[in-house]
């Protein structure tokens, strides 16, 4: 018989999830994390069990992902946003940000709801951050609470 796990998250109440936002493009990361909040809040995840660290900027993310992993979350959402500048500098920090949120997730086995907007003008960031094209902090928060409910069944099915 062939085991299908859901990856339909569960209200999850006593679950601790951190949320790491960049400081850089406050504009778009605060309704990001509006965004995310809310998602959270609308599984179940009280306030208390939030944990919110902001950090300069996207570069910094995925060390703030790994602390917080680190310091007892069960899940965490990277949020942030690179906007295309002249130079080559938006390629380099896209890559580093990207790898190291799978780095995260590897190695430590904590779901990463990736959230960081890679866009090439302001305008598309702000229409993924609650503009015409939803609210990607939203979407990074679900995807975090879905692969959290994956592990769970996982240990659960170890335990039985």
């Amino acid at each position: 018989m062939v085991k299908v796990l859901s990856d339909t998250p569960t209200p999850t109440p006593g679950r601790r999830i951190g949320i790491a936002v960049a400081r850089f493009n406050e504009m778009v990361t605060e309704r990001l994390l509006d965004g995310a909040m809310a998602a959270l809040r609308e599984q179940g995840v009280a306030d208390g069990d939030i944990v919110v660290s902001w950090v300069p900027g996207a570069f910094e993310l995925p060390l703030a992902c790994r602390l917080l992993a680190e310091a007892g979350c069960e899940a965490v959402v990277m949020l942030g946003a690179i906007v295309r500048g002249g130079t080559d500098h938006y390629e380099y920090v896209c890559r580093g940000v990207t790898d190291g949120a799978m780095r995260v997730q590897l190695d430590l086995g904590v779901p990463v709801g990736f959230g960081v907007l890679t866009c090439a003008e302001l305008e598309q960031a702000l229409a993924r951050a609650g503009g015409a094209d939803g609210n990607k902090g939203q979407d990074a928060a679900m995807a975090a609470l879905a692969m959290l409910h994956v592990r769970r069944q996982l240990a659960e099915e170890d335990e039985g």
